[in-house]
């Protein structure tokens, strides 16, 4: 019982990951109809600024703040690049954030080499029912709530928040009424680049991240974005979760390999069925 609820809650830590990095890619096409596929690569540029600066150049907190931030730069960078010229085909643009990400990638590998890094997180463990967390572990899952609750609040109470919805909902009745929908468009990048360092600075303490990280954490984040239909943040959230968890009781109890492929499994299987729900709603 004490080995499921660890695999259980460490799922749930996994899972509160794979939603910030799923809600990077639902914030980025609502706005820009583009599937931004260098969201992984956010997450493993804010592991190794983490890995970099915390304990070294900055104290803990401070460290991590900057982290995120930097990676917010490197969203809008690729933003720019992407959707930074209104005619550029949504298809192209997906192929843009592929390309920046392996450009990325090169990066890392370049400045800081191919083996994984941990950068320092919170010690020590918290009881849960008998089971010995980490306190890192926990630490993800309430950061993750409490970013989903912030979201929320930012996308409906917020002037701004408002401006990336109605960028998203009709783009061109939000240019009528004076929205720059091209700075929307960067905007979302920069958040998405934000919440994917957020999701590698929370992991990384506790599952090292490589250069070739990226693709597992894009294609998990993917998959829970899936679930939300490419524009739910909270169905997004919950696709997650579940992933997480299935992914850590498959690690547990079978073979931990399997993780990237369960995702690319849940993925297809999501996106079948939200074909053929489309096809019947035609059809009515």
């Amino acid at each position: 019982m004490t080995e499921l609820i660890t695999y259980i809650v460490s799922g749930l830590a996994l899972g509160g990951s794979f939603a910030l990095v799923g809600s990077g890619i639902v914030v980025v096409y609502r706005v820009t109809h583009v599937v931004n596929f260098a969201q992984g690569m956010f997450a493993v540029v804010g592991a190794f600024l983490s890995y970099a600066l915390v304990g070294t150049v900055l104290p803990h907190g401070l460290g991590e703040l900057v982290a995120v931030l930097l990676c917010a730069v490197v969203g809008l960078i690729v933003g720019v690049a992407a959707v930074g010229r209104r005619s550029t085909p949504s298809t192209i643009a997906l192929l843009i954030t592929l390309g920046m990400s392996m450009i990325g990638a090169a990066m890392i590998v370049l400045v800081w080499g191919q083996n994984p890094v941990s950068p320092p997180g919170l010690r020590g463990t918290i009881d849960i029912l008998g089971a010995s967390i980490q306190t890192q572990r926990v630490l993800v899952f309430v950061v993750a709530v409490l970013t989903f609750a912030l979201l929320g609040v930012f996308f409906g109470r917020t002037e701004l928040g408002r401006a990336l919805t109605a960028s998203a909902s009709n783009p061109r009745a939000a240019r009528l009424v004076g929205i720059d929908t091209r700075a929307m468009g960067l905007l979302a990048f920069a958040i998405a680049g934000a919440l994917g360092g957020l999701a590698g600075v929370l992991i990384s303490p506790t599952t090292a991240l490589s250069a070739t990280s990226d693709l597992a954490l894009v294609l998990s984040g993917f998959a829970a974005a899936v679930f939300g239909g490419l524009r739910s943040p909270w169905l997004t959230f919950l696709g997650a979760l579940v992933l997480g968890v299935t992914g850590q009781l498959v690690a547990g109890y079978l073979n931990g390999s399997y993780q990237t492929q369960l995702a690319l499994v849940m993925m297809l299987i999501l996106m079948i069925a939200r074909a053929g729900t489309m096809t019947t709603e035609e059809a009515k």
